[in-house]
């Protein structure tokens, strides 16, 4: 079999791209910083993003995701949906966090999180401002089991607001306590109508543990999107042995064997894809021709996967690079 390109076309449609490395000049994602441009201007960083976007497009990627706290991406993203004319996109962006590392590599902080009322009016209107109609789906970026939105009535109602003009609402999840956030967040509702119809959470082989929560989201109707596949570049950096040999038999590369374990959840509508340029795009691509067994899958899953509050830490450890 050709392994340059992939050949599943399903396969490929439930695949999205994740800009959260092209929209700024660092991000966490471990052997993404030789991929991304060497000098990394405003404009440089712009036609590297757009080139990813148009190779994702070619090759039948139909989902983008985006967040105000990317930087620049939604306004790349914007500036390329301008020029391109695409209109068979679902484009989903995220509210919630603020990008203030002024587009420095070396900045001490890099993102800023607050929930509230007039965070959300403003990064509303500045995502909607840039992206227009093309905005399908507005997310709270890493929604937390203690976040004051879900006792912020007036933040409640413009988010159902929203919703009634035909947005779909959803939310993130990151931390240990991902399954907890979840279970509370499926059943909030807003006048008698359930406020969430998606939910983006990270899932890896190294992180399964919310896998029961998102199968019962997908249960109770939401459109479930798998953040970090490969655990923000861990699982190809440094592959464990089950994936490399993996990755030799399937004739392709760790990357696509630890997505390609993500698309055989059941319960992934969407798994997101995070390249720092075209050749890691297209090297993620190759996850829909990788065939793996439940056995294997299992196994995969019972030997590599780490205790929760060991992974996040770790994590969070991560260099801006």
């Amino acid at each position: 079999m050709d392994k340059s390109q992939p050949v599943d076309d399903a396969g490929i449609r439930r695949l999205g791209l994740g800009l959260a490395a092209l929209g700024r000049p660092a991000y966490i994602n471990q052997g993404g910083a030789d991929a991304l441009p060497a000098e990394r201007t405003v404009e440089a960083m712009r036609r590297n993003c757009h080139d990813v976007l148009d190779a994702a497009y070619a090759a039948g990627v139909r989902w983008v995701d985006t967040a105000r706290s990317y930087g620049l991406a939604e306004d790349f993203l914007a500036d390329w949906l301008a020029d391109r004319g695409h209109r068979d996109l679902t484009v989903s962006s995220k509210w919630g966090y603020t990008y203030v590392g002024e587009w420095r590599v070396d900045a001490e902080v890099h993102e800023v999180k607050e929930h509230s009322a007039e965070r959300f009016d403003e990064q509303s209107r500045e995502s909607r401002d840039r992206l227009g109609d093309a905005l399908g789906v507005y997310q709270v970026h890493s929604l937390t089991p203690d976040s004051p939105l879900f006792d912020d009535r007036a933040l409640l109602g413009r988010l159902a607001e929203l919703a009634g003009g035909g947005t779909r609402i959803g939310f993130s999840t990151s931390g240990p306590r991902q399954s907890e956030t979840i279970e509370r967040a499926v059943e909030l509702e807003v006048d008698g109508e359930r406020l969430f119809a998606t939910v983006q959470s990270t899932w890896n082989l190294l992180e399964p543990s919310v896998g029961p929560a998102l199968a019962a989201a997908s249960e109770a109707g939401l459109r479930v999107l798998v953040k970090e596949p490969l655990a923000n570049g861990r699982l190809v950096v440094d592959a464990p042995d089950l994936i490399r040999v993996g990755a030799e038999r399937a004739g392709v590369g760790p990357d696509a064997v630890a997505i390609a374990a993500a698309l055989a959840q059941p319960w992934a509508d969407t798994v997101l894809l995070g390249p720092a340029n075209v050749e890691q795009l297209r090297r993620n691509l190759l996850a829909v021709g990788v065939p793996l067994l439940p056995a294997e899958r299992s196994a995969m899953v019972a030997t590599l996967a780490e205790p929760a509050e060991r992974y996040w830490r770790r994590r969070s450890a991560l260099p801006w690079h």
